[in-house]
């Protein structure tokens, strides 16, 4: 379910993933709702482009640090590529 940041707490939350597309954040929010999750999703800023490098905006979701493995393991059975830190 979608929660506002002070649900969190002072908690620092796992980046499950970034969304590009509208209609994949949205996919994705309507399969964390109905997997019984909380998440926050956030709009911010990512760099695209290997040649031209361009500055984009997409939707980060983010969920407590207990619920991270369980989370990305429900994504790859939903279909979804949980984000991968650098």
């Amino acid at each position: 379910m979608r929660r506002d940041p002070d649900h969190f707490g002072d908690q620092e939350l796992s980046l499950i993933y970034v969304a590009r597309k509208l209609n994949d954040a949205l996919r994705l929010e309507e399969f964390l709702t109905a997997a019984g999750i909380d998440y926050l999703v956030e709009s911010d800023k990512y760099m695209a482009g290997a040649v031209f490098r361009t500055e984009r905006v997409g939707a980060f979701f983010y969920v407590s640090p207990g619920d991270d493995e369980a989370t990305r393991a429900a994504m790859r059975q939903g279909g979804f590529t949980p984000f991968i830190e650098p």
